[in-house]
């Protein structure tokens, strides 16, 4: 067994603020009572974790989405690949929570394992807060530690127990800079929902509460976004809808593997087609440069924006070409330059192409949302139509929220069944 450390009782002060940031000044006790269960695997998909109740999706998604980018980077389509043994379901659970872990807490050498001694069933919260321990491990140790103590997360209060040790473990202070109003519960304290900063946090490290590139400034005030290409990406029908604009760092992960948010609930859509995702390339930075120009969305900028957007892509960009260039884009005078005009002229031999056709997965954990009640990956072969006309499902949310991304995407499902992100 790896070494525990010392013992530390919940006296932490930073602790007790971490939990104070998570719940707010009270907890209500229903809703901590659906945040009260393990990371447990489906019996008809063993790779698969249930969510019993509403509420720790926005922790167990995050979860399933590490462990599907783990066996789509080492497994191929055609393999077993959903048959697993209890040991290779604890390997997988240990290597997703090292990555969620890790990456939240880059520069930290030493993590927080925050956890409890007694096995007994403490439903009430204010008992259960009271027994909470926490064990200091080395950075260098922490995926043999977590293996040899996974039944921690496979136990009753296993995610808020990972919880609170990838918060604990990132430090307070960090937290503190990246949550962007702290007066507001990470636990929605009426609904018990995960925040948008609770979700970032568990998908790529930053408890950020915004989904766009970079800082934006808007009014005159510095609002924090993602700061570089995730692991893992995310999708949300809020976009579709007009309410959030999900930026290319989400859109386009390292890996084929997404966390889909609708208006109450996340699932995961994956694929093992890795062409879906690249590497940042020059084309996928001129295309994010020119968004910043174009803060509406409406695919063009002004005639006067053509200057400082060379600039900042570091092209070519003193007067004369500057007026040549917008005469030859802007050819009927119009005043505006639209992005496939400026990428064509610039960036057309760099442009990635996605297949017309894949096979992607969705996952669900909620059995309710589930043909027979059975969480399992549900089987979809997509096809990026050719065409100009956006088909709007406003019955299909899965498809609104992929179109955010693939806007002339169609699926069709095994067995007809249109899998539920609600």
């Amino acid at each position: 067994m790896a070494a525990l450390g010392v013992p530390q009782n919940v006296v932490d002060k930073e602790l007790e603020e971490i939990i104070k940031l998570t719940w707010g000044q009270q907890v209500r006790q229903d809703i901590f009572q659906r945040w009260t269960q393990g990371f447990s695997f489906s019996d008809d998909e063993p790779t698969a974790l249930v969510q019993f109740e509403g509420g720790p999706c926005a922790v167990l998604a995050p979860m399933q989405a590490y462990i599907v980018k783990n066996i789509v980077k080492n497994k191929s389509i055609d393999d077993d690949w959903k048959k697993v043994e209890n040991d290779e379901q604890n390997h997988l659970l240990t290597k997703a929570a090292c990555d969620i872990l890790c990456q939240a807490t880059v520069g930290n050498d030493q993590l927080k394992f925050v956890h409890i001694d007694n096995k007994e069933i403490c439903l009430e919260h204010s008992r259960f807060h009271s027994m909470l321990k926490v064990e200091i491990v080395n950075r260098n140790n922490v995926e043999t530690f977590f293996y040899e103590h996974v039944s921690f997360m496979r136990d009753t209060f296993g995610i808020l127990l990972f919880l609170y040790t990838v918060m604990h473990s990132k430090g307070l202070l960090k937290l503190k800079e990246e949550i962007s109003d702290l007066e507001v519960p990470l636990i929605d304290k009426e609904f018990g929902y995960g925040s948008q900063s609770l979700i970032n946090m568990m998908i790529t490290g930053q408890a950020v509460s915004n989904v766009f590139n970079n800082d934006q400034v808007v009014a005159g005030l510095k609002l924090q976004g993602i700061e570089k290409q995730s692991e893992i990406g995310f999708m949300s029908l809020l976009e579709h809808l007009r309410y959030c604009q999900v930026g290319t760092y989400l859109k386009n992960p390292c890996n084929p593997v997404w966390v889909l948010g609708s208006d109450t609930h996340l699932t995961v859509l994956f694929s093992f087609d890795q062409n879906l995702v690249s590497k940042e390339t020059q084309a996928d930075i001129a295309r994010r440069t020119f968004k910043l120009f174009d803060q509406d969305g409406n695919n063009f900028i002004s005639t006067q924006c053509l200057k400082p957007l060379l600039e900042k892509l570091d092209l070519v960009s003193d007067d004369e070409y500057v007026n040549l260039m917008s005469t030859k884009l802007d050819s009927e005078g119009l005043g505006i330059i639209l992005m496939p005009s400026f990428m064509d002229e610039f960036f057309s031999d760099q442009e990635n192409k996605t297949p017309d056709i894949f096979v992607v997965f969705h996952y669900n954990g909620q059995p309710r949302s589930n043909p027979n009640s059975k969480v399992t990956y549900i089987e979809g072969n997509a096809v990026i139509q050719e065409s100009d006309v956006i088909c709007i499902a406003e019955d299909n949310n899965l498809q609104s929220c992929l179109q955010t991304k693939w806007p002339y995407i169609e699926i069709q499902w095994n067995n007809g069944v249109t899998p539920s992100i609600n």
